[in-house]
């Protein structure tokens, strides 16, 4: 018997290609990243130095500590989250139970009302911001959680409806069928069959819910005028702003302590998340 020979796998050049294209873009995204983690352990006089240098060989926390010593720092994280978290929450259901209606359902004006969807998701979020304080004013929702939450659903509403109806259509009816033969109801088969099937793109698209309301400054800014106890995260971050000279160190360190929570959401979510993308994109 001839001994067995190890298999040598050889990379095509295209496939190096695009490894290397892939690893230069990966660093070109993350950099940003790094530069402002930098930033945040640099000491005052090397962030405003002219000469920048990628590295620091003597990392400080004074930064973090400015950010930690604000009297509602704390305040405006909770706020944040509770946001964020009911935004994702409300944002899933409704656009399951939407998904769910617009592909298993025939009804008068199906189409328009998926063409509407897709219009929404159209339109410029600051184009509408004025229309949305005087609404939020006569609703009498100034100044609170409720004028944050409400246009953030709104707004992840389309995109979420879009995506689910992907994922909901996948589903075979004949699926359905069989619980209805084997005497399941309706919502036992919404609930215990069908949602556990769209769970992945429950997880995608709440992803971009939590990132985008997380990440929110303008209708924080815009909503919230008097009652700085509704604030959230992101209205922090003006404290360092000043007139006469801006402390960038408490920028960078308040914009790393906001990132932690979204990294955090996206590893405890990311097996979902990549499994509901790569069902999106095979819909």
């Amino acid at each position: 018997m001839s001994p067995v020979r190890p298999q040598i796998r050889i990379r095509r050049p295209g496939r190096l290609l695009a490894e290397a294209a892939a690893l230069v873009i990966a660093l070109v995204v993350a950099f940003p990243l790094y530069w402002m983690v930098l930033s945040a352990f640099k000491p005052a006089g090397e962030i405003q130095s002219k000469e920048a240098r990628p590295w620091t060989l003597s990392p400080s926390l004074d930064s973090f500590r400015r950010v930690f010593q604000q009297e509602e720092f704390g305040g405006y994280f909770v706020n944040s989250l509770i946001v964020a978290c009911t935004v994702v929450v409300a944002s899933a259901l409704i656009a399951f139970l939407a998904a769910t209606a617009v592909t298993r359902f025939r009804f008068t004006f199906r189409t328009t009302l998926l063409i509407m969807f897709l219009v929404a998701q159209m339109v410029p979020i600051e184009a509408l911001t004025i229309p949305l304080f005087f609404l939020m004013r006569d609703l009498g929702q100034l100044n609170t959680l409720g004028s944050l939450i409400l246009p953030h659903i709104a707004f992840s509403l389309p995109f979420a409806i879009w995506m689910l109806r992907g994922f909901v259509k996948a589903v075979p009816e004949a699926l359905e069928e069989a619980a209805y033969i084997d005497g399941a109801s309706r919502a036992r088969f919404l609930w215990q069959i069908l949602f556990p099937l769209v769970l992945p793109g429950l997880v995608a698209t709440s992803v971009f819910s939590f990132i985008s309301t997380w990440n929110d400054f303008l209708f924080a800014k815009s909503f919230i005028i008097s009652d700085t106890s509704q604030s959230t995260l992101p209205m922090a971050l003006l404290v360092f702003f000043k007139p006469d000279e801006n402390d960038w160190g408490g920028i960078m360190a308040g914009s790393t302590v906001m990132t932690v929570p979204v990294l955090v959401f996206f590893v405890l979510v990311q097996r979902r998340l990549v499994s509901g993308l790569g069902g999106a994109v095979k819909d």
